[in-house]
């Protein structure tokens, strides 16, 4: 229409659509990698609450003659009290496993299946890892398992139908007795026949994931079988020996005879072959946590920890399989010679991502302030930040208080920043960053030891009369000094290009004109403005227009937008000079 010759007179119309609105990125939560009581190993899972967390990964569990909680329980109590969602990646090292029944046909009994895998129907999997998923054991009263718990399950076959050729399964809670049966799930109505919508391994799902390439530069997740997992606690495995395809003809009647001795038998049983793999005895917990002992696990030792670790993270770097902003490491200690190489991985995860930020602990309990500022000063990074020193907090879950590193309570002061605030606000301060779940610091910080942990990057949780424990400080570990040495200005970039990346993606393949950079300009000038209003930014502006999409550009198939930013800065240091005058003084101004 622009270019159209207007001779005559006349009204002419033109139309300008701005009114193109980009998808938004959904809420966005940090992602934490750590041993648990249970559930998969190695493989991220997303959970939007504690009680969610609790029933996939557990939370308290016996080791010698104590109870404990893991680092990343507590960690995951704390961020979620008022974050949205958590990523967990749970670490198990060496040969772990999953535990297993094998489920009777008809005619036989359990000792006799799992004796003889050829009489078993079907075969039961947790869908977690773990020696604790195991309830084999000898029966008390009322049927009770001797090692059956609140963490592993039970099953039971009822219901056999001969001449629908349908059975019922029910999922039990590993303590419970016949009299007061836990029922987690029931699945009624299912049979063997692969043609129904009732064939056990669609209703339950079949679905497992491999771990491949272990130790490798990119280990991945390889999912198998042909149902998803509809069962929030096992998966079948069936014996095609046993299937009854058509179980009935078309007049109701059984299509064969022998179907019926395919179908499980009336029976019950409990699980085993759970495996923990590699894991270090004693534990070492809380304070006691070492350089080879960490919780069970030796972070520098390949078999023991290192590759799980490792490969955790490296499963974390897929950027367009998993999202998050924020990663924890509850456990691992940056000092720690055997500790480095996973911290190292994350930050470089981290900065290779360049859409998320590390917290770690610099040293173990009982360090000093030089212990601190030497570790922070081996590291140069504005994606990732340490505070100390550690903290005591309650334990909820076990009664009673234990000391942990700092980063279990700071993961509560960003949730806490980002519900009252904007990632791009300090999570630090009397405001949002003070610590309502800290009992106490190891100890209380001097004004000069502020200001030689802050010198070195270190951010102080520091202890006040009346407000208790706080986070006083919000520095990356970056040396130099620049609007990215502040913690706020590195999330705002992190929140920033999570939304134009994600928002953009719509533009690829789109046709490459005025038009297509004017839909960029519509998805980035709202949002920044919407930051600029919240005082995340003083000035911003974007360029994508003909001055940075030149013809060559074009021709090699490019669009390039150009986005500049004045962040907003923090009030660190608040100055107030009081002057006195003698009486009839004049004021100044």
């Amino acid at each position: 229409m622009s270019s159209e010759k207007i001779i005559s007179a006349g009204v002419f119309t033109r139309e300008n659509d701005q009114s193109y609105l980009p998808k938004g990125i959904g809420e966005i939560g940090a992602a934490v990698v750590g041993p648990t009581v249970k559930g998969r190993a190695l493989v991220p899972t997303k959970v939007s609450s504690y009680a969610e967390f609790q029933e996939i990964f557990g939370d308290t569990f016996d080791s010698g003659s104590d109870s404990y909680q893991y680092l990343t329980s507590m960690l995951a109590d704390s961020y979620l009290k008022y974050g949205d969602n958590l990523l967990v990646t749970r670490v198990l090292a060496g040969g772990y496993s999953p535990a297993d029944s094998q489920i009777p046909k008809s005619g036989s009994t359990w000792a006799q299946a799992e004796a003889t895998g050829a009489l078993s129907s079907f075969s039961l999997y947790t869908l977690g890892d773990g020696a604790i998923l195991n309830s084999i054991s000898s029966y008390g009263t009322n049927n009770l398992l001797a090692s059956g718990s609140k963490d592993n399950f039970q099953w039971e076959i009822t219901n056999v139908n001969e001449n629908k050729g349908t059975f019922a399964l029910l999922i039990r809670r590993g303590d419970d007795n016949i009299k007061r049966k836990v029922i987690l799930e029931q699945w009624n109505n299912l049979n063997m026949d692969p043609k129904s919508s009732n064939y056990i391994a669609k209703r339950l799902g079949d679905q497992a994931y491999t771990l491949r390439d272990s130790g490798e530069t990119t280990p991945f997740l390889q999912l198998s079988g042909s149902y998803e997992n509809k069962s929030k606690y096992v998966r079948v495995a069936i014996n095609s020996t046993y299937l009854t395809p058509d179980y009935l003809d078309e007049n109701g009647n059984v299509r064969n005879g022998a179907y019926s001795g395919s179908l499980p038998a009336v029976s019950s049983g409990s699980f085993a072959n759970g495996s923990d793999g590699t894991v270090t005895h004693p534990q070492y917990f809380y304070e006691n946590i070492a350089d080879a002992n960490t919780q069970g696990y030796d972070p520098g030792t390949a078999g023991s920890g290192e590759t799980a670790y490792l490969d955790s993270l490296k499963i974390l770097s897929n950027q367009l399989e998993y999202d998050f902003n924020l990663l924890f490491l509850p456990g691992i200690i940056d000092n720690q010679a055997s500790h480095e190489a996973v911290a190292t991985k994350a930050v470089d995860i981290c900065e290779d991502r360049g859409d998320c930020f590390v917290i770690l602990d610099p040293c173990i309990y009982n360090s000093s302030i030089t212990d601190a500022t030497t570790e922070a000063g081996t590291r140069d990074t504005n994606y990732s930040a340490h505070y100390w020193p550690w903290v005591k907090i309650p334990d909820i879950q076990l009664g009673k208080n234990v000391w942990v590193p700092a980063s279990i309570a700071t993961a509560r002061a960003f949730t806490f920043n980002d519900k009252i605030g904007y990632p791009w606000y300090a999570p630090a301060g009397l405001n949002r960053g003070a610590l309502d779940n800290v009992i106490s610091a190891e100890r209380k910080l001097t004004r000069l030891n502020l200001d030689d942990l802050y010198d070195a990057n270190v951010n102080p949780v520091a202890t006040f009369p009346r407000e208790g424990v706080v986070i006083w400080g919000q520095k990356t570990l970056q040396k130099k000094a620049s609007a990215l040495d502040r913690i706020n200005v590195r999330r705002l970039l992190i929140a920033a290009k999570k939304f134009v990346a994600s928002s953009s993606r719509w533009l690829i393949f789109d046709q490459n004109t005025a038009q297509l950079r004017n839909k960029f300009l519509n998805i980035c000038n709202p949002f920044f403005e919407s930051i600029q209003s919240k005082n995340g930014l003083y000035a911003f502006r974007v360029i994508c227009d003909e001055s940075n999409n030149t013809s060559d550009l074009i021709d090699r198939h490019e669009l390039h937008g150009a986005i500049y930013l004045q962040p907003s800065k923090t009030s660190e240091f608040v100055i107030v000079e009081f002057t006195l005058l003698p009486t009839g003084g004049i004021f100044p101004g």
